[in-house]
């Protein structure tokens, strides 16, 4: 890939992860997490689309439709497993 096409995701990714951000309210380290889930979900959208040939919504060489399914559920996990709290108590 081009380094405008990748550019142009990075940017379409962070913008993904700021409006998850303002959606799901946080701090600084949640913005963090959410923009680097976003980033490596909208990744793993782009590599399924080459390996497995499927393109939903595409802009040049760079499927948006897919990055933004990828990052959209890679971020929806991430935030779900990032809330859970450990139990603490023994049983012992």
């Amino acid at each position: 890939m081009q380094l405008p096409i990748v550019l142009l995701g990075l940017v379409i990714a962070l913008l993904i992860g700021f409006l998850f951000h303002i959606l799901r309210d946080g701090n600084a380290l949640r913005l963090l997490l959410y923009l680097g889930l976003s980033i490596l979900g909208f990744a793993l959208g782009q590599w399924v689309s080459i390996v497995g040939g499927w393109q939903l919504f595409l802009l040049g060489a760079l499927d948006v439709g897919m990055g933004v399914i990828g990052s959209i559920l890679v971020l929806a996990g991430g935030d779900w497993f990032s809330r859970v709290k450990p139990n603490n108590k023994s049983d012992v």
